[in-house]
């Protein structure tokens, strides 16, 4: 169920600029990160703090590049890596899923290179692919954000890196509108929610291991995903879900710091599930 349907009055009180929040999200724990918002898919807001802000989201943009793919392309089909897809992915220190120019991957296994070790270069590689080019797969990228109702958010490039403009800016609102989009796709639901995913050495690519930069996999009870980020101007970013007393609980938290994220998170979801057990 999707945000736009299922929390539609809850996204409305926050776009209209009332001032007094949702008796769940009065009680929540204090949040230290720069912006959050935490909602579960019935519309129940559980935590808001400069929800509706624009500003830089760093790695979070991967989200919107792999909804676009996966409306985009076949699972099947092959991309091969050049030689600008791997000097995109090691400029300006970005993360990288460790590509090799003239390696051939199925369009499945760059969406975990993409969303796992957070890989630049698996992004630049699907964004050539089936933009076709950078700008129009970036056009595509703002086209589906529109399609979604997320009117605070632009972006400029597929993998959240500070050139061009910071990467584009969203909000934290937008980005919980995306995220439940994105898990409305089962294959996107699967590849964010493993820990690890190997690639076998073939004769067309050699073998890879990459692992999810979500720490709440595996820690948080009913974890689903989604994603992290960080670049400077940004600062440490996490998109999380995870199942609590029979519902899905999705939220963003902005410029944060590195571990503190993780222990925010756990602590809203934990709050979401003490305000669903009191029903």
């Amino acid at each position: 169920m999707r945000i736009a349907a299922a929390a539609g009055s809850a996204l409305l009180v926050l776009t209209t600029g009332v001032a007094a929040p949702p008796p769940a999200a009065a009680r929540a724990p204090a949040v230290a990160a720069g912006h959050a918002f935490v909602v579960d898919d019935a519309g129940m807001v559980y935590a808001w703090k400069r929800e509706n802000a624009r500003v830089p989201v760093a790695s979070l943009v991967k989200v919107m590049t792999a909804y676009v793919v996966l409306r985009e392309a076949k699972l099947s089909e092959v991309v091969t890596v050049t030689a600008a897809d791997v000097r995109h992915g090691a400029k300006g220190g970005a993360a990288t899923a460790g590509l090799r120019a003239g390696e051939r991957f199925t369009v499945r296994d760059l969406l975990y290179a993409l969303l796992l070790p957070s890989g630049a270069d698996a992004a630049h590689a699907l964004a050539r692919s089936y933009g076709p080019g950078k700008r129009r797969f970036v056009a595509k990228m703002n086209a589906a954000a529109r399609g979604m109702g997320m009117d605070d958010t632009l972006y400029t490039n597929a993998d959240g890196m500070p050139t061009p403009r910071d990467g584009g800016h969203s909000t934290a609102v937008d980005q919980v509108r995306l995220a439940r989009h994105a898990l409305d796709i089962p294959v996107f639901r699967t590849v964010v929610s493993r820990r690890t995913h190997r690639v076998t050495e073939t004769a067309v690519h050699r073998a890879h291991t990459w692992n999810n930069t979500n720490k709440l996999l595996g820690r948080a009870s009913g974890a689903i995903g989604i994603k992290t980020g960080y670049t400077r101007k940004a600062g440490f970013c996490l998109m999380f879900a995870a199942r609590r007393a029979g519902r899905e609980v999705v939220g963003v938290l902005l410029n944060d710091q590195d571990e503190r994220r993780f222990k925010t998170a756990e602590r809203l979801l934990d709050h979401a599930g003490r305000e669903l057990a009191l029903g």
